[in-house]
């Protein structure tokens, strides 16, 4: 009796630079930050909107009457955070809390710095601590700290600062997930089969259909898919797109496509490159056929086929393909 191999897991990160324009209402906010001073906005009901809101709630107007508020509130909320992760603004335990800052009637989301949760409760008094350099990002506000606390007690662990928010009113904030990720049992036999230079989907009992990249169970009959069918490595470009515009961390120069392959014997495509031709030249019903890396680069991963080139054979006939676009 043998025993099938533990489902694939791999840790996956996500990182980017989150740019945005801040506008009239936010630059100012932001500016404020700055110079050390939080402002808010007023209302038509005469409600103060700290961070401020571009649009009033309740009529939709554009806001613009701005209100200085006090740099100590009061805690509406809050939830511990026993582990930080990289990029939080403390790095040791601290509190999550929606604090009201004396003369605001919403609150401000942000971190207040306490050693224990039961250091902190719903009416507890705090004050902003600034960051040591200001640079016009909400981050200026390094965290918030009771009110009774010394001014000359040691600073938390923080995270790197941010990018200052450029001239022309763009404020740019890195963004990072990390996670595991674990795929099914069914993916994972797909997964370990590339990494052998071979195509396995499933087919359903019921209805037949062949789905690759394989699937637990049909999404038509719901019943499992529990036969494996080995695929060739050709088919034919459904519908497709080129790409023209640049992009941060983009690896091909455009003008390139990505297509959807319906390989041969198979009932749902998936997204691919397809190059080995002039952009233009791809179309609908074109036939392709995968173009492997070298053998030693092989791993678990659809990443072994470089990408899709034709073949030079006629087009399939639109109605082939017409119930997989």
């Amino acid at each position: 009796m043998t025993t099938e191999a533990p489902p694939l897991s791999e840790p996956l990160e996500i990182q980017f630079d989150y740019t945005r324009s801040l506008g009239p209402v936010l630059g100012r906010f932001m500016t404020g930050l700055a110079e050390r001073r939080i402002e808010g906005v007023r209302g038509s009901d005469g409600r103060v909107h700290v961070p401020p809101v571009e649009y009033d709630p309740v009529t939709a107007a554009p806001l613009s009457e701005f209100v200085e508020v006090g740099q100590e509130g009061t805690v509406l909320t809050w939830s511990w955070c026993a582990d930080p992760v990289a990029g939080q603004p403390i790095q040791r335990p601290f509190a999550w809390a929606l604090i009201q800052l004396d003369g605001a009637d919403t609150a401000l989301l942000h971190a207040v710095d306490v050693d224990s949760p039961e250091r902190i409760r719903t009416g507890m008094r705090v004050r902003v601590r600034w960051a040591d350099e200001p640079v016009g990002h909400i981050r200026d506000i390094a965290y918030f700290a009771p009110a009774d606390a010394p001014d000359d007690q040691p600073p938390p662990p923080m995270s790197p600062a941010p990018p200052a928010a450029e001239d022309d009113g763009i404020m740019i904030t890195p963004i990072k997930l990390g996670y595991d990720h674990t795929v099914s049992p069914e993916e994972s036999r797909y997964l370990r089969a590339l990494g052998e230079g071979k195509l396995i989907g499933q087919r359903c009992p019921k209805c037949e259909k062949v789905y690759l990249p394989p699937r637990g169970a049909c999404p038509t009959d719901g019943v499992p898919t529990t036969t494996e069918v080995e695929l060739p490595d050709t088919g034919i470009v459904t519908t497709f797109c080129i790409v023209n515009v640049p992009f941060l961390g983009q690896q091909i120069t455009p003008p390139y496509v990505v297509a959807y392959i319906l390989l041969d014997g198979a009932d749902i495509a998936f997204l691919h490159l397809v190059r080995g031709c002039d952009a233009d030249e791809v179309r609908m019903g074109m036939r392709v056929r995968a173009h492997w890396r070298p053998r030693e680069e092989w791993v678990t991963s659809m990443r072994n086929i470089a990408h899709f080139e034709p073949t030079g054979e006629p087009d399939a006939p639109y109605e082939s393909y017409a119930h997989h676009l």
